[in-house]
């Protein structure tokens, strides 16, 4: 159980950091940048900032992934899986979704299609792509809440479904 125990605080850790992270971009930098005058300030420092917090999520959401499958696997091994088969435990499957995704913008989407589609848009439209990518932001910032917020309630017993 101290393995188990160990992997939790890392899995902890590593998603205040992640979703911390996302938090501050989302309610203080991205707000921020939207009220720069130039369009050229607003890329430049956006790109800036977030090339430094990109490598930040990655890492974090890696350590998070790692920790996440090595409780899963451990629900295994304790012949507990049956909590990833209760609707009961759907913040388990949420927690999956969440990193699914996440992992998939930064790991994927970004350096293939964002990344470019962003400089694009940026630059034809500042205030459409800014607005656009905080709505964006919101709403994984949103469903990182829940899901945190359903973690902690579910591992203490509380479930909103019964």
């Amino acid at each position: 159980m101290e393995k188990f125990t160990l992997a939790r605080i890392i899995h902890v850790v590593a998603v205040v950091l992640w979703i911390g992270g996302v938090a501050m971009v989302t309610t203080v930098i991205i707000p921020a940048i939207k009220k720069l005058r130039s369009k050229e300030d607003q890329i430049k420092t956006f790109e800036q900032i977030e090339g430094k917090f990109a490598t930040q999520a990655k890492i974090t959401t890696l350590i998070t992934g790692i920790s996440g499958f090595y409780m899963l696997y451990m629900l295994y091994v304790l012949d507990a899986w049956d909590r990833y088969l209760d609707y009961r435990f759907w913040w388990i499957h949420a927690m999956t979704l969440v990193w699914i995704i996440f992992t998939l913008v930064l790991y994927v989407l970004e350096p293939l299609v964002l990344h470019k589609l962003f400089k694009e848009y940026a630059e034809k439209n500042p205030a459409k792509t800014f607005s656009i990518m905080h709505k964006a932001h919101w709403f994984l910032l949103l469903l990182s809440l829940i899901t945190i917020v359903g973690a902690v309630a579910g591992s203490h017993g509380w479930f909103f479904i019964n």
